[in-house]
């Protein structure tokens, strides 16, 4: 299996841009399809982004294409989540996850992930 842990949130103002980081360890993390999801209070988690083993493949809710960027480092072991553009609605906790799943299209439900970090405060004041 493989532990996550996100680090890169905070609070910054609308229009700012932040970038959040997920370390794994444990099973090679290249054989793990990663995603991004987000849960702001009184919500249900909710899908952001993902990205294929290789990094060549990426797939966004659609609240966040043209603005978020998935990306792997596969060398480092870390995903990261580029935020641009930043609006107050994007406030949340910000959760990676790993999952094993070898069908396509990529996964973008809570379900279809096996592994997940404890999550990284993100806060956009307007």
């Amino acid at each position: 299996q493989v532990q996550l842990v996100e680090s890169g949130g905070g609070l910054v103002q609308a229009g700012d841009s932040l970038r959040l980081s997920c370390t794994a360890s444990g099973r090679a993390f290249s054989s793990y399809v990663m995603g991004w999801f987000r849960q702001a209070p009184g919500k249900e988690r909710e899908f952001v982004a993902a990205i294929d083993r290789s990094g060549g493949s990426t797939v966004y809710a659609d609240s966040v294409k043209g603005r978020f960027t998935i990306s792997r480092d596969n060398a480092k072991d870390t995903a990261y989540l580029q935020m641009n553009s930043l609006k107050p609605e994007d406030t949340a906790n910000y959760y990676c996850a790993a999952s094993v799943s070898y069908y396509l299209p990529l996964p973008i439900t809570t379900g279809r992930y096996n592994y997940w970090g404890q999550g990284t405060q993100v806060t956009v004041s307007s």
